[in-house]
């Protein structure tokens, strides 16, 4: 396959989360406005940060009152499981140190997991298509929220709080087809289950990515 044949079929196979991922961040926002934060703020954190977990938990934490420096820890800890995505995907970026670090830019839950290619490798052209059309489609949906999220009201009559985790779920049956991959997600929602009344927001998605450890334990069939 050559570079551009895999970047169009990073398209297409990107599309169908890019569509979702329109819908859910335009319902960002819509609660970024609601939590007071300006149209400005709203689209630059959009374009910087690209992901949804740890924006949705930023702006659930300004909105009950949290202060910035609280939301950025949010946001940085439901951001650390990208560490070891990076890890996973190192060997199969080429040239230095900084240029590795630049296409990592490109890693996102949905691109990483379809570049997989089961071997322990990953096609990095095939996972910057998936991610492009993605990131157009996020940039779009922030900013008609942002702009218009007062002519679209509440977002959970509209159902579009429905979206993210439709999103991951998504991600997540393509994992379960994987070796192991059963094992692994009861395993990590387990131990999401047991934190998530004790512990703060993005503390048991950190603990839960433990679980991935399993791949390095268990024995090739």
């Amino acid at each position: 396959m050559t570079r551009s044949s895999a970047f169009r079929s990073g398209l297409r196979a990107g599309a169908p989360f890019a569509v979702a991922g329109f819908l859910l961040s335009l319902s960002f926002g819509v609660l970024a406005r609601d939590a007071g934060m300006p149209v400005a703020a709203v689209i630059v954190m959009s374009v910087i940060v690209f992901a949804g977990s740890a924006q949705f938990a930023a702006i659930s934490i300004l909105a009950a009152g949290g202060g910035a420096g609280a939301a950025i820890a949010a946001s940085a800890m439901m951001n650390s499981r990208f560490l070891a995505m990076g890890i996973a995907i190192a060997p199969s970026l080429p040239g230095g140190r900084w240029k590795r670090a630049a296409q990592g830019q490109a890693i996102v839950d949905s691109s990483w997991a379809m570049s997989a290619q089961g071997d322990g490798t990953f096609d990095r052209i095939f996972m910057f298509g998936a991610t492009a059309v993605q990131y157009v489609t996020w940039q779009t949906g922030t900013l008609v929220g942002a702009l218009s999220g007062n002519l679209l009201g509440d977002v959970h009559k509209l159902g579009l709080d429905a979206v993210y985790p439709a999103f991951f779920l998504a991600i997540l049956m393509v994992e379960l087809r994987r070796p192991g991959g059963p094992v692994v997600a009861l395993a990590g929602a387990l131990i999401a289950l047991v934190l998530i009344p004790f512990t703060p927001a993005g503390v048991p998605v950190l603990a839960a990515s433990v679980a991935a450890f399993y791949g390095l334990v268990r024995k090739p069939a």
